[in-house]
């Protein structure tokens, strides 16, 4: 189905999307072809396939893991006890969690996400993640990626996983990472990113955005997403394993892009999964009595 280019219809079918994603509890009981809802393809296989550990998996409540990761930001964050992190687009709260055990009951993590039905869902795994864990560290919040219902400067670590290509409004995106992050912090996502421009009958279809395929942009334009919302040593790795667990898998999604490229090519040729990692310079836009503020610095209010 062809896109409706204009951005609030765009947003209102993502939401759409995700609504019914977290009603049915999986992208693969859907069929498949969101962000991960390979059929056919267990979501804690898909996830270990791109790098969480039996242990991380082992610590989030069952529900969390709808099966839409496209590679693990938690690892790529490094992160350490008593940090504050923000999580864009929680859904069910898989990373959420697995953040929360690693800051632990001095830190602080924080999911936005746009769906009310995935906050629903997210925060009736919280209930068992404070149960299992012990720790009362965790909330979830409902917002725009856009728009973040945060104070400036107030976490030291912003990590996503495969939800920034949805927006519809990417440097806004930038802006208010930027914007959230306390001087020195860091960013680390995985996301869906594009080496060659897609074909305009796979950009155009709703499946494919809905899909985090038909949003992403190039690599190159990531980095500059990035580097001109302020934020620094910027880092890029392309890494082929998501994509073609997707193929490999028949995700349903996946065969229809198949489908529309030009022979000889597969989806490999114009997707990857990309880890990207950045800082905020100390003092970059920042009041003054916040520029001395160090990463690992004890969480501040949110």
């Amino acid at each position: 189905m062809k896109t409706d280019l204009n951005s609030e219809s765009v947003r209102e079918a993502i939401r759409t999307g995700y609504t019914q994603i977290a009603r049915s509890g999986s992208a693969r009981r859907r069929g498949g072809g969101c962000c991960g809802g390979a059929s056919g393809v267990d979501a804690d296989q898909l996830a270990a396939v791109i790098g969480y550990s039996p242990g991380e998996l082992a610590g989030v409540p069952a529900e969390a893991n709808l099966g839409l990761s496209c590679g693990n930001p938690n690892a790529l964050a490094a992160l350490r006890p008593g940090e504050a992190v923000l999580d864009l687009g929680s859904g069910a709260g898989f990373d959420v969690f697995i953040a929360g055990r690693k800051v632990g009951s001095t830190g602080r993590v924080i999911g936005v996400d746009m769906t009310a039905e995935m906050l629903a869902k997210a925060r009736r795994n919280l209930e068992v993640y404070r149960r299992h864990s012990g720790l009362d560290n965790v909330e979830f919040r409902l917002g725009e990626i856009e728009h973040l219902p945060l104070a400036d400067a107030s976490v030291e670590v912003v990590i996503s996983n495969c939800v920034l290509n949805l927006s519809v409004d990417k440097p806004q995106v930038w802006r208010e990472i930027a914007r959230v992050l306390k001087p020195g912090g860091r960013v680390a996502v995985s996301d869906l990113a594009l080496l060659r421009p897609l074909p305009d009958a796979i950009a155009e279809m709703i499946e494919a955005r809905i899909g985090c395929v038909a949003g992403a942009v190039l690599v190159a334009e990531t980095r500059r997403l990035a580097e001109a919302a302020g934020l620094v040593e910027v880092g890029l790795r392309t890494k082929s394993d998501y994509i073609e667990r997707m193929i490999a898998g028949e995700d349903p999604l996946y065969r229809q892009i198949r489908d529309c490229l030009p022979t000889g090519t597969t989806p490999a040729d114009y997707i990857t999964s990309l880890e990207l990692t950045a800082r905020k310079a100390v003092g970059a836009g920042a009041p003054p009595s916040l520029a001395v503020a160090l990463t690992g610095s004890s969480p501040a209010a949110v």
